[in-house]
């Protein structure tokens, strides 16, 4: 069994990709890897302009030239394509928006403080990204929404792992490493289309819902 060297870790926003990106590269003793690296440019305050695709594409892939073994955070779809035929596996993660929403919150205004405040020179900005943020799962924030992951997942020639839902991260890291060991091997018997893997993706977020309002629990599926 050949071993684990090329993560890529995805989701939306305050879904904990970063969180689990860092710990797993840990796990592997391996770079950890996060896009808003590359997606933006360093400004103060931060996340102000964002950089030309063409250059985040050059600092990506010499950043992934690097080392063999990495774990990348955040979103390559739709201008990263390129790294797609090096990853061994994406890990999906999904949350429910009211929870992501509340880490966002808590994010931002440990980052940011009072400028968050009605009359802070971020409020709007602030606001706006909350907005978009919880556009996701009705598809309402542009690009990125649930229906265009599935979309980019269903593409994947690689094997695909669902995380749905709040879980320890040392456990989920335990998932990961499971599901690579025990069936990421396993012969793709055929393509899912966007909306198998769609389904899968809302089957198990009704599982979910429907087990515990707040409990964790995940569900595992290959595509």
């Amino acid at each position: 069994m050949r071993p684990l060297e090329r993560v890529h870790i995805v989701g939306a926003a305050g879904c904990g990709s970063s969180t689990l990106g860092w710990a797993l590269a840990q796990r592997m003793a391996c770079q950890h890897l996060d896009l808003d690296d590359f997606h933006w440019l360093p400004t103060t305050p931060a996340f102000q302009s964002k950089r030309p695709t063409l250059e985040r594409v050059r600092l990506l892939s010499d950043a992934t030239a690097f080392s063999p073994q990495w774990v990348l955070s955040g979103s390559i779809a739709g201008w990263g394509d390129a790294l797609i035929p090096s990853l061994d596996l994406v890990v999906f993660l999904y949350v429910p928006t009211e929870i992501r929403l509340a880490r966002l919150q808590r994010r931002e205004r440990a980052r940011f403080g009072t400028a968050l405040d009605p009359d802070g020179q971020m409020h709007d900005q602030h606001q706006a990204f909350l907005r978009w943020a919880a556009g996701y799962d009705p598809g309402l924030s542009g690009g990125r929404t649930l229906w265009a992951d599935a979309t980019w997942l269903g593409y994947l020639p690689c094997p695909v792992i669902c995380l749905i839902g709040e879980a320890e991260t040392t456990d989920q890291i335990d998932r990961v490493l499971s599901f690579w060991h025990t069936q990421a091997h396993e012969p793709l018997s055929s393509r899912h289309s966007t909306a198998e893997v769609f389904a899968m993706i809302q089957d198990s977020i009704a599982c979910f819902r429907e087990r515990s309002s707040g409990s964790t629990w995940s569900r595992d599926s290959s595509n």
